[in-house]
C-alpha cells in the first residue's frame, strides 16, 4: 500500500513537471532563442540540497546525461565558462518546470540589464537564502582557505567592528577563542543553505547527528557574539558617549531612529516607520561578514596556489614593490601614497576574479510587463516574471574579448612603456613603472563587483586588502609550492593549478581540495612567513 501510495505521487509529480515545463518551453518560444529544458528547476529545495550527494552516485554510470548532466550541477557556469554561448549563441535559456532562465553573454545587453534596475530586478525569493539565519539566530600551510578567511576575517573585525584579534594559523593550536569565533562564522557560511531548511534550534536537539549539532551549535555562537556586539554599543549609547565607531556604532543610531519612528508612528498612523529593527541589524552584520570576509577570503585562496605555479608572477610584482616600498616598515605604508603605485598587486587582483569569480552569477528578473533587450542585432522580447541572467564568467572568459581567456596572466591588466625610438624599452625600471597604468577593459566585459547602480559598495575595501596582504608577501618572500617525492616542478606545478580548477559552489566558489593537498610555504622563517600563516 505504502509503495503504491509512494510511486503514484512519484508519477503525479512527474507528469505535473513534465506539463508545467512544457507551458514553459511554449512561453519561451516567442523570445526566439535557443533553449534547453533542465527536468530539475535550480531553485527547487531539495534538490539544492541533495544535488551534491546525488551526482556522486549518478557519476559513477557509464552515461554523461546530455544537457541535464551539465545544468543541473550547482555551480556549473564555472566549468561550462563560455562554451555554451559559444554554441547557443550571445542568448539562451534554460526551461524548467518552474521557470525560465535566459542567459545573456553580450556586453552591450548586459550593461542594459544593469542599468535597468527598474525593468530587470532582483529576484528577492533567490536571496533569502543568504538571510535564512535569522530564523533563529612549518611543512607546509595546513589549510591556506581557512588561514585566508581568519586573514580577511580579522582585517574586518578591525577596520568595521573595531575588534582586534591575534593571528591563529590553521597549523597552530587552539589556544584562545579567536579560532572559535572564526569557526562559527565559517561554519554558518559553509551551511547557510542547509540552515535554511533546518534552524539553530532543531539542530542542536540532542538525538540529531553530530555533525547537524555542530552546525546548530556554530549559528547560536555566531548570533551571540553580534548580541553582545549591539549590547555594548547600546550601554555605551545609553551613558551619552559616542560609542566605538565601528558598523555597530552606525546600527544602533539606526535602531534608535527605529525606536523614535515608532512612537511617532503610534500618534500619527500616517508616518512610515524608518531605521533598522534588531532583526535587521543582525542580517545586515551577517551580509556584511559574508559579502566583506568570505569573497576577499576567497580570492586570496585562489591567487596564492596561483603565485606559488607562476613563480615569475612573483618576482614581476616584487621588482614593483622593491621600488615603490623599499625596506620600509609595512606600518609606514600609506594608503594615499602607495596604493594607487602597487598597480602590478591589482593586476594579480583583476585577473583572479576574472577567471574566479567568488560570485558566478547575478540573476535579475524581469518585472509584471514584458522586456525589451537589444542583443546584437536582434531585440528579444523577454516575458513578464522570467529569470535573466548575465553570463558574468562567460563572458570573461569569452574569446571575442579576451585573448588566451583561459590562461592566468596578470599582466594582461597593465599597458606597456612605449618603445622607444630607438627601438628599445625604457632601461630605467622607474620610468617603466611610472608609465604603467591599469587596463580598463570595455564596458560589459567585467564584472568583478557587479555593474551599474547597485555595484559592491565594499570594492575599494576588497582592492586595498588584498594589495596590502600581496605587499606583506612578496616584498620579501616567495610562495613555493612542497613537491611530493619524486615530484618533478612541472608536475607539482600541474596539481597545483588542477586545485585551482576543482572548485564547488556553496554560496561562493571554492576550492574542493586546497585545504588537504595543496600546501604553500614562503622560503623564509621571519615575522612575514608568520602572517602569511595566519591568512
Amino acid at each position: 500500500m505504502i509503495a503504491q501510495i509512494v510511486l503514484s505521487v512519484i508519477a503525479i509529480y512527474s507528469a505535473w513537471s513534465f506539463i508545467a515545463m512544457e507551458l514553459n518551453y511554449r512561453r519561451a518560444s516567442s523570445m526566439k532563442i535557443p533553449l534547453v529544458r533542465l527536468y530539475v528547476d535550480p531553485l527547487n529545495i531539495p534538490w539544492i540540497v541533495l544535488e551534491p550527494s546525488i551526482w556522486s552516485l549518478l557519476d559513477r554510470l557509464p552515461f554523461t546525461f546530455g544537457a541535464f548532466g551539465r545544468y543541473s550541477r550547482r555551480g556549473w557556469h564555472y566549468h561550462d565558462k563560455a562554451k555554451a554561448h559559444l554554441k547557443y549563441g550571445p542568448a539562451w535559456a534554460l526551461v524548467t518546470p518552474r521557470d525560465i532562465y535566459v542567459q545573456v553573454a553580450d556586453p552591450h545587453a548586459i550593461s542594459d540589464i544593469f542599468d535597468r534596475r527598474g525593468d530587470f530586478i532582483r529576484p528577492s525569493k533567490m536571496y533569502k537564502m543568504v538571510l535564512a539565519w535569522r530564523r533563529a539566530g612549518a611543512s607546509g600551510v595546513a589549510s591556506v582557505a581557512r588561514d585566508t578567511r581568519t586573514l580577511s576575517l580579522n582585517v574586518l573585525a578591525a577596520t568595521g567592528f573595531k575588534r582586534s584579534y591575534r593571528f591563529q594559523s590553521s597549523s597552530d593550536p587552539k589556544v584562545d577563542d579567536t579560532v572559535s569565533y572564526r569557526d562559527a562564522l565559517q561554519t554558518v557560511l559553509d551551511n547557510a543553505i542547509f540552515l535554511m531548511l533546518l534552524p539553530p534550534q532543531v539542530l542542536r536537539l540532542p538525538f540529531l547527528p553530530s555533525s547537524w549539532t555542530r552546525i546548530g551549535k556554530a549559528a547560536a555562537a555566531f548570533k551571540r557574539y553580534m548580541v553582545h556586539m549591539l549590547q555594548e554599543e547600546t550601554s555605551l549609547r545609553d551613558q551619552g558617549k559616542a560609542g566605538t565607531g565601528s558598523l555597530m556604532t552606525s546600527f544602533v543610531r539606526a535602531l534608535d531612529t527605529r525606536h523614535k519612528q515608532e512612537t511617532a508612528t503610534e500618534k500619527d498612523e500616517t508616518q512610515v516607520s524608518k531605521g533598522l529593527t534588531v532583526e535587521e541589524i543582525f542580517g545586515n552584520i551577517f551580509v556584511i561578514n559574508f559579502a566583506g570576509h568570505d569573497t576577499t577570503a576567497n580570492t586570496l585562496a585562489f591567487s596564492m596556489l596561483l603565485l606559488a605555479a607562476y613563480p615569475e608572477v612573483q618576482e614581476w610584482v616584487a621588482e614593483e614593490l622593491h621600488e615603490c616600498v623599499g625596506n620600509s616598515q609595512s606600518s609606514d605604508w600609506d594608503y594615499t601614497e602607495k596604493f594607487n603605485h602597487l598597480k602590478r598587486g591589482q593586476a594579480v587582483l583583476l585577473e583572479t576574479l576574472r577567471l574566479h569569480p567568488p560570485i558566478l552569477a547575478l540573476p535579475k528578473w524581469t518585472n509584471e510587463n514584458p522586456q525589451s533587450l537589444r542583443i546584437r542585432e536582434k531585440t528579444v522580447v523577454i516575458p513578464p516574471h522570467t529569470g535573466v541572467s548575465p553570463s558574468l564568467l562567460a563572458i570573461q572568459t569569452h574569446p571575442d574579448h579576451w585573448q588566451d581567456p583561459l590562461v592566468w596572466q596578470p599582466s594582461r591588466w597593465i599597458t606597456v612603456p612605449a618603445i622607444s625610438a630607438s627601438g628599445d624599452a625604457s632601461s630605467d625600471l622607474p620610468t617603466r613603472l611610472r608609465q604603467e597604468s591599469i587596463v580598463t577593459p570595455p564596458r560589459g566585459t567585467y564584472f568583478p563587483w557587479s555593474d551599474g547602480p547597485q555595484n559592491c559598495p565594499g570594492a575599494k575595501f576588497a582592492q586595498v586588502e588584498f594589495v596590502a596582504v600581496l605587499a606583506c608577501i612578496l616584498r620579501d618572500h616567495r610562495i613555493r609550492i612542497i613537491q611530493k617525492p619524486n615530484e618533478s616542478w612541472v608536475q607539482a606545478q600541474k596539481r597545483a593549478l588542477a586545485a585551482t580548477e576543482d572548485c564547488d559552489l556553496g554560496l561562493l566558489l571554492r576550492m574542493r581540495n586546497a585545504d588537504q593537498t595543496f600546501p604553500a610555504l614562503v622560503e623564509s622563517h621571519s615575522r612575514i612567513l608568520s602572517l602569511f600563516l595566519a591568512v
